[in-house]
């Protein structure tokens, strides 16, 4: 059995599709299952900070793949114990869904859980992921429509990475015992003036990539989300961005699946009509 927790975000529920039709059956771990609608044998009801879910989730489990939700942070309080139940109900192999630089970056929560399940005794996989190319189709959906990308990334490149090809490599790492640390990024780096640009060429209108300060876009993202705390990990990784330090391309991801990572542009046409 493998279960896939965050099957209804991003990363989750591109991971239940590649696994469908595979014969080991997946289990989908989702706070309301009435809102899963993806392909699964089972889906349970699962959260983090409620052990009183822990049994059913992990019951017959061999493969995990684990996705920390956003909103915990805390990791020894809020995500070591169900690893822990994990573990002990049995689990023998986690893939983890982290980022890069997770290795030499101690403030992200993800080094806290790589950290943990390195000491777990389980054998492991880390997906160090680069920034998703799908958060344009969602966190900055809305901008991208209006006609301007407003981020504070200043003139620094990243690599941007497809999730469906994070995904695949998720599940060939389910599904063969793949184990090790992963550095996943896109073909290129492309600073946000390239990122505009492409997103110009391609939708019916121009978009601009407003090159904020950080209090400029401190002020209005707060004002959009209303969440200190989100508001303040996304300044985190747009001035990671800035900084230069977001930017490094690796083959990891071409090696892994035998072809070449999606590029931008070609994301960027298959996913117009979501800022139509």
């Amino acid at each position: 059995m493998i279960l896939v927790t965050g099957a209804t975000g991003t990363v989750g529920s591109a991971v239940c599709t590649e696994l469908d039709g595979d014969a080991t059956p997946v289990r989908a771990a989702v706070r309301s299952p009435d809102h899963f609608d993806g392909p699964a044998e089972e889906v349970v009801e699962f959260d983090f900070t409620d052990p009183t879910t822990y049994r059913e989730t992990f019951d017959g489990v061999d493969s995990l793949f684990l996705v920390r939700p956003p909103q915990l942070s805390r990791i020894r309080r809020d995500i070591v114990p169900a690893l822990a139940a994990a573990v002990g109900a049995g689990v023998e192999h986690v893939v983890f869904l982290s980022v890069i630089g997770a290795d030499r970056n101690q403030i992200v929560p993800h080094a806290h859980i790589e950290s943990w399940l390195d000491g777990a005794g389980v054998e492991t996989t880390y997906l160090r992921a680069s920034f998703f190319m799908q958060n344009l189709t969602t966190v900055h959906r809305e901008e991208v429509r209006d006609g301007e990308l407003f981020v504070p990334a200043g003139d620094g490149a990243t690599s941007f990475v497809d999730a469906r090809d994070v995904a695949a490599v998720g599940a060939r790492a389910l599904t063969e015992g793949l184990t090790g640390a992963y550095d996943l990024t896109g073909p290129e780096a492309l600073d946000y003036h390239a990122v505009a640009a492409i997103l110009s060429a391609t939708l019916d209108h121009d978009v601009r990539y407003a090159n904020p300060s950080l209090v400029r876009f401190l002020w209005r993202r707060y004002r959009i989300d209303r969440n200190l705390s989100k508001t303040a990990v996304m300044a985190g990784i747009y001035t990671t961005a800035r900084l230069g330090l977001a930017g490094r391309v690796t083959d990891d991801l071409e090696t892994l699946l035998g072809r070449a990572p999606t590029d931008f542009e070609t994301f960027t046409r298959e996913h117009r009509e979501s800022w139509q």
